[in-house]
């Protein structure tokens, strides 16, 4: 069956020399009889490398297209001639004619000679081939496509062969980065593709772009996979066949540290936007080659605004948390209490101890990191480094000895994760005497081991299985902010109302732009503030529901990921459109 829909029968048989050779291929179509190779066969298929060999003489650099494997002697003599060369010529193969391929033996015969240097396409449909040739043309640098056609394929096929070599002519006179050099931000909606990852913030704007209308695609890519030809090669065929407005990723994932990523889209005329939900400076510490005049980076933190543009940057914005409403909300069917209080989050014991053995710093910066990570949790600094150098400068001496940049990293990260430890134990005090219930890790049961006061302790939770359900059944959802935010509000501030349920949060200095203080917000600003305003509001259910539903409806007008999504797509059309 051929890609036109009709069935084509022949008949194919061998043709053998005095000595038992195949020298042939005789075939019997349409009560005709026709030979792959004839009288001439050797001389017409050498015939068949003019193109190539002129190109060849030229210096230019192609990438030769069979189309129809004939007896193979073209197709030998091409990767014979170039076995040598510093780089040798990579060849396509388009036959879907199996009859013949049974007799010649040429697919299996062709890997086994010439293994890593043929790919061999036998699909009915030329619009799949197509695809394939495109993608092996993007893994071999972008070099024109060059059909050899064989005589014999373009009349046994017309409606097959004929249009692939048309197509495959057409698409070598054009440069094929010129090709992905079209114009961006023309349509109603922006182009987005998506470097998907297990972060699980890329679910929620998969969903808010389906909500939108908005057209996008994915690359997935594993942590290993960053900077590697197999990611470009996803990349460039995303690029020719979606041709997307920009390329969207979450805290720079994607990016390679470099800057092959940054350079590609550069040559490819394709803005960047890498959306930061968790502190960007401990995730560009690292990219030092990164910066560029067609990234945009925006930041769920207004703190950070400065500092990145201070690198370099020249399109940073503030981009805030928020929270998809379809998931999280009220439960249709009153549902059973869990708990008067509850706090879910990491102790951050076992997230100190893993960056402590990556770090491994010097005893003087070892002995005093619980000091710098309490010093450094109090002070307006946001970063450790900058931090050391005005509070500490005999300390910052000994982490800028750290030889690495993945040790001086892990330090940092550290520090602000034990300044977090602390953080959040020092506001569970207040809450303590409420017998509260605290979802994380098993550090917590390390954390709190001394203290005599009953608490109830409930496994991780998963976002997406089970926080929707969990915070409706909470009288007083307790938060407490990590230290690598100091001045932003975090996703449960956004969740939990969203889902019908109440949040007592630590103040934030942000948060008065997102919420109005006390009617829809209710936040504590010591541990003593937190008992008293947890006590108030476990026993005022009347309170707790109507700041819940105000919040509510303050996140459904403003708070959502299809509002953060068509934020980002306008600043992204006005930045670069």
């Amino acid at each position: 069956m051929n890609h036109s829909g009709h069935t084509r029968t022949y008949r194919a048989e061998p043709v053998m020399d005095e000595a038992g050779r195949l020298v042939d291929v005789r075939v019997h179509v349409d009560a005709k009889v026709r030979h792959i190779a004839g009288r001439s066969g050797p001389a017409q298929e050498e015939t068949l490398l003019r193109s190539w060999r002129e190109a060849r003489a030229r210096g230019a650099n192609v990438l030769p297209v069979f189309l129809g494997a004939g007896m193979g002697g073209a197709v030998r003599t091409l990767l014979d001639e170039t076995a040598h060369d510093e780089f040798p010529t990579p060849v396509a193969v388009v036959d879907k004619e199996q009859p013949i391929l049974d007799i010649t033996g040429l697919r299996d015969g062709l890997a086994a000679d010439y293994p890593g240097r043929i790919l061999f396409l036998d699909d009915d449909d030329p619009k799949a081939v197509l695809a394939d040739l495109t993608r092996w043309q993007i893994n071999h640098g972008g070099a024109p496509l060059l059909p050899l056609a064989h005589p014999f394929y373009l009349r046994l096929d017309s409606d097959y062969y004929p249009p692939l070599r048309a197509s495959l002519a057409a698409s070598g006179e054009v440069d094929f980065w010129a090709r992905t050099r079209y114009p961006k931000f023309r349509n109603e909606q922006p182009r987005m593709l998506l470097v998907t990852s297990q972060y699980f913030l890329m679910g929620e704007i998969e969903a808010a772009c389906k909500r939108l209308g908005v057209p996008h695609r994915f690359v997935a890519i594993l942590d290993e996979e960053i900077g590697t030809n197999e990611f470009v090669e996803q990349l460039l065929t995303a690029v020719v066949e979606f041709r997307p407005d920009f390329v969207f990723t979450i805290n720079h994932l994607g990016v390679d540290r470099e800057g092959v990523l940054m350079e590609l889209l550069d040559k490819l005329g394709l803005p960047l936007a890498s959306w930061f939900v968790d502190n960007p400076h401990l995730i560009l510490y690292l990219y030092k080659k990164v910066v560029s005049t067609r990234a945009a980076i925006f930041t769920w933190d207004a703190d950070n605004l400065a500092t990145l543009r201070q690198l370099g940057f020249d399109e940073v914005h503030y981009l805030p948390l928020a929270t998809d409403p379809h998931r999280f909300r009220p439960p249709n069917s009153a549902v059973k209490p869990l708990a008067d209080v509850a706090f879910v989050g990491n102790s951050m014991v076992f997230k100190v101890g893993h960056r402590m053995r990556v770090a491994r710093p010097p005893k003087p910066l070892l002995t005093r990191y619980r000091q710098i990570a309490a010093e450094f949790g109090e002070h307006e600094e946001r970063s450790v480094r900058r931090f050391l150098e005005t509070e500490h400068p005999d300390l910052a001496a000994h982490f800028e000895s750290l030889d690495t940049l993945e040790r001086r990293l892990a330090f940092e990260a550290m520090i602000t994760w034990e300044a977090t430890r602390q953080y959040r134990l020092s506001c569970l005090q207040g809450v303590m005497d409420l017998n509260p219930l605290i979802a994380g890790d098993r550090g917590w049961r390390i954390t709190l081991r001394h203290d005599p006061r009953p608490w109830r302790y409930h496994h991780e939770l998963s976002y997406y299985a089970d926080l929707p359900g969990f915070y409706p059944r909470v009288a007083v959802n307790f938060n407490a902010t990590s230290k690598q935010m100091k001045g932003a509000v975090n996703q449960r501030v956004f969740d939990a109302p969203a889902a019908g349920a109440f949040v007592l949060t630590d103040w934030r200095e942000q948060m008065d732009r997102l919420f109005e203080p006390g009617a829809e917000v209710v936040a504590y600003r010591s541990p003593e503030e937190a008992a008293e305003l947890a006590q108030r509001y476990v026993r005022d259910e009347p309170a707790r529901k109507k700041i819940a539903a105000a919040a509510r409806q303050r996140i459904l007008a403003q708070h959502t990921y299809d509002i953060r999504v068509s934020e980002l797509l306008e600043t992204m059309r006005q930045s670069f459109g």
